[in-house]
């Protein structure tokens, strides 16, 4: 990670096996941005985790650029950032060689083979062994309760007794199992875009309830490029839009795009569209220009780049490792086509896509944990907050509301009708929410409603989230 010369970094020493805190270490690189503002307005240090799992938060001290939210959150917290265990420079978790993870082109079809599902069983099985090889001895350790320890250590570190957090995505689970965990330990909690925590969810259920997330928000943008025919000629109805995209998928499949784009590629590019609005005007004008003769702007932003080979085959080693050990998984692949098969029958967008990720847990090389069951009785936690849209399609919107039944006193903000996954930094009426919380410890009560933000308009370029977010899969 480069960054500023102005932020510090540094590390901290957490034990392999809490169990036995003078056996093994390993160190997390942190980083940090001092406040900005008057110091007699010092609230102290706010430590950020982007989600994941395998998302990595050394870059938050940049976040103030984006000016906004973060950079008066900035005049009064120093902000602080992390690589969870196995991520980044936090002793790297690997399964597989990153050029051959990354390496384009390959399939994804809508109705795979019984050979495809073959294949795939032996790809999962393999990769399994490499995680189990590359770290026999810690594969147990990357667990989302080992994540809020090595918060807890990391308060620790930054000498206060209370933790002010805000987490993303996965980073919302970390913070509620720190919550269930150290309840007395919790000063200021965000939890943006909620993870359900409860146990029977966490993590088959999660990613199969996903795969209905994404069909919605797919069908939202297919709506949206139809109702700008006009600009994108892509068709007039949801259904002519989703024929044109069923057009590229046929093309690049006889004939890769830039040599490296296929099917999977391709669905994993627009799968961006289910994450941010932002994304909607550029996603449609790549598909537009594709269909036009013209496959530069979909190589752009779908071909597979090797100098991120490295931090992405990284940063799904550590998916895997927490999710794979989080919970139990289905090991016989009947219960996995059984289910797959029902969910792409509703959801055929991503469900495939989506199974063959998470099918190295069905042959993971140890025996999994049980979920922290999450939760706080009245009076054990200070007030949290929490912030969801109501169409989130990573982390559905009844994982904010499962959070508020688990932790006693909680508030939820919603962004009512919209389905940015990371609400935080880019609707108003929510970063006022957010702001009264971190800086007075004011929350609404209950729940608030924010109307959703403007739907974007035709045209543009790609641009960046307005909500920095880890997108590593499953619970981002």
């Amino acid at each position: 990670e480069h960054l500023p010369a102005t932020v510090e970094c540094g590390t901290v020493r957490v034990p392999v096996d809490y169990t036995e805190p003078d056996g093994d270490h390993l160190s997390l690189t942190v980083s940090r941005a001092r406040a900005t503002g008057d110091p007699g307005q010092y609230l102290g240090p706010l430590v950020y985790n982007p989600g994941g799992p395998g998302g990595n938060g050394m870059s938050f001290p940049r976040y103030p650029k984006l000016g906004g939210l973060w950079k008066r959150l900035n005049a009064r917290y120093d902000f602080i950032g992390y690589a969870p265990r196995g991520v980044g420079r936090s002793d790297p978790l690997s399964c597989q060689d990153p050029a051959e993870f990354l390496k384009g082109p390959n399939p994804s079809p809508r109705h795979p083979s019984p050979a495809f599902k073959q294949a795939m069983n032996a790809k999962a099985a393999a990769y399994a062994r490499g995680c189990a090889r590359d770290r026999p001895e810690r594969l147990r350790h990357y667990t989302t309760p080992d994540n809020a320890r090595d918060l807890d250590v990391v308060r620790a570190a930054l000498g206060r007794p209370r933790l002010s957090y805000l987490g993303a995505s996965y980073g919302t689970y970390i913070g509620s199992v720190y919550a269930t965990l150290f309840p007395g330990h919790v000063h200021r909690l965000v939890l943006d875009s909620v993870v359900d925590p409860s146990p029977d969810s966490v993590w088959y259920q999660a990613n199969l309830d996903q795969n209905l997330g994404f069909e919605r928000r797919w069908t939202d943008w297919k709506r949206w490029v139809a109702a700008h025919h006009g600009s994108y000629g892509l068709g007039r109805t949801a259904d002519e839009v989703q024929t044109s995209f069923d057009t590229a998928m046929a093309t690049v499949d006889r004939a890769p795009a830039g040599g490296t784009v296929g099917q999977k590629e391709l669905v994993q590019a627009f799968l961006e569209t289910g994450y941010a609005d932002v994304t909607w005007a550029p996603y449609a004008r790549v598909l537009s220009e594709f269909l036009r003769g013209n496959p530069a702007p979909l190589v752009k932003v779908a071909a597979p780049d090797m100098a991120q080979a490295a931090s992405e085959e990284n940063g799904n080693a550590v998916y895997n490792a927490v999710e794979c050990q989080d919970a139990p998984w289905p090991r016989e692949w009947d219960r996995w086509e059984r289910d797959n098969t029902a969910s792409a029958a509703l959801a055929p967008f991503n469900t495939w896509d989506n199974a063959w990720m998470n099918l190295p847990c069905a042959y993971w090389h140890t025996t999994p944990s049980r979920p922290v069951d999450v939760r706080t009785g009245p009076g054990e936690l200070p007030p949290v907050l929490l912030v969801a849209a109501t169409r989130d399609a990573a982390t559905p919107y009844q994982g904010a509301l499962e959070t508020r039944r688990r932790l006693a006193g909680s508030s939820l903000v919603t962004e009512v009708g919209a389905g940015n996954h990371g609400v935080s930094g880019g609707n108003p009426c929510v970063d006022a929410h957010i702001e009264r919380y971190l800086f007075e410890g004011r929350t609404p009560g209950g729940h608030a409603e924010c109307a959703a933000r403007p739907e974007p308009k035709p045209g543009g370029r790609q641009q960046s989230r307005t909500v920095p977010v880890s997108n590593t899969r499953a619970a981002r």
